[in-house]
């Protein structure tokens, strides 16, 4: 089964509930992707959206286990510029499986044929708790399943009609405690983990640094968050936002747009932070300057060039260029689902190519990944000497904010075993 959007053509392919268990005509419920350029499903029951399945981060939907592990069914997402596609493939071929829209309640849920029960039975369904009811605490409201009440008012937020918030109903949701006004002393909360907001937004796949989306944003006074999707580039929010939920795992970073008063403590606002910070970022220079210095006169190891902010230091005098984030995501057509070529315990490894028409494979570092900077610092000092030696093509690494990336040569139909050991 295929959901998805063409956008050259403007075709949609959508899935729609029967009127009920007993006949096949065309129901009140749509299961359709997003067509606003995000890895997204919603639940429509005639125009009103009742349900938004979690957004695909490249590795998994949400706080779900990864794509990989499912048992029964295979969901594969395909995304880029021209389309979006989503894919659910059998496992295991040998027994007869059904993805419906349930007549009466609309959410999808897998069937698998019981030969010894002569029955359908329920293996799947997309709704794993309540607050997987769409808006479940209203605009700007979070739904956390893990505290004794779900609804909770983000940092900043108060809850719009505290009357009703008091006696368990959230419809009305939450507002900032302080108004916007546009000013250059506002800033940016980030918010981890979560599942990211439904609402007004727009996408931009060409913009993947956080710092550019955050400029977007705050160009815009209209803009009240952004956040640079896993899959989809910079996102930009311009109204309430709608159906949070925070994930014990996976999820994304959301920036939320708040008064400079949210960030201090005391009276003086932004002035105090921004000396108080300014001191702090120079006691750290000076660290750094002192710190290299004595790296560099009691040592005889030289640093790569793989990133401005966690330099590598190798034990031979190898250089290694470094990519930008913007290169190798526009070389993977943003980590698409069709440019996989496999993953392991580093995380996944994308097949790219670069403007110069060269082909390279990127391991990219997973967040859920149990490997971190370390094993990435011993990956590229091994392939670093290997490579010094003329046994191994490794490009350049990437260490741009969170993500850590290796860069190789492609090298189609061989592994580098082969190469290292032959």
């Amino acid at each position: 089964m295929t959901l998805g959007w063409d956008y050259v053509n403007g075709r949609s392919l959508n899935l729609t509930s029967w009127s009920s268990p007993q006949d096949p005509s065309t129901g009140n419920f749509t299961y359709a992707l997003d067509p606003r350029l995000l890895p997204q499903v919603l639940l429509f029951k005639d125009q009103d959206i009742v349900f938004r399945d979690r957004l695909y981060d490249g590795v998994r939907l949400g706080g779900d286990r990864p794509l990989k592990d499912y048992a029964v069914f295979r969901p594969n997402y395909d995304v880029n510029e021209t389309h979006v596609y989503a894919t659910f493939s059998n496992v295991d071929n040998s027994t007869a499986n059904m993805f419906r829209l349930n007549p009466s309640s609309g959410f999808p849920e897998l069937l698998r044929w019981n030969q010894g029960r002569g029955e359908w039975v329920n293996v799947y369904s997309v709704q794993k708790d309540e607050c997987d009811t769409y808006e479940r605490c209203g605009p700007n409201g979070l739904c956390d399943s893990s505290q004794n009440r779900l609804c909770q008012c983000p940092t900043g937020f108060l809850p719009k009609v505290p009357e009703e918030w008091n006696q368990i109903d959230s419809s009305g949701g939450c507002v900032l405690k302080t108004r916007l006004n546009c000013s250059a002393s506002e800033g940016f909360k980030k918010f981890s983990e979560l599942k990211l907001p439904y609402g007004e937004f727009s996408v931009n796949w060409t913009v993947v640094r956080n710092d550019e989306c955050e400029l977007i944003c705050r160009r815009n006074c209209s803009c009240v968050a952004y956040a640079v999707a896993r899959v989809g580039g910079c996102v930009v929010w311009t109204g309430d936002m709608l159906d949070m939920r925070p994930f014990s795992a996976g999820g994304q970073d959301l920036y939320i747009r708040m008064a400079a008063s949210e960030f201090g403590s005391d009276g003086n606002g932004k002035r105090t932070v921004v000396i108080i910070s300014a001191s702090v970022v120079s006691g750290f220079v000076v660290l750094f300057l002192v710190g290299w210095y004595i790296i560099r006169k009691t040592t005889s190891r030289s640093s790569s060039a793989c990133g401005d902010q966690d330099p590598i230091l190798v034990e031979e005098d190898v250089e290694l260029p470094s990519f930008g984030l913007d290169i190798i995501a526009k070389a993977t057509n943003n980590f698409s689902f069709t440019n996989k070529i496999g993953e392991g315990g580093f995380g996944p490894v994308y097949k790219g190519m670069l403007s110069t028409g060269q082909e390279i494979a990127v391991k990219r570092l997973s967040k859920d990944s149990r490997q971190g900077l370390v094993e990435f610092q011993n990956e590229v000092i091994l392939i670093a000497k290997l490579q010094h030696r003329n046994l191994m093509r490794l490009l350049g690494c990437c260490t741009q904010g969170e993500e850590r990336m290796l860069i190789y040569e492609y090298m189609p139909n061989k592994s580098m075993d082969l190469y290292i050991f032959s």
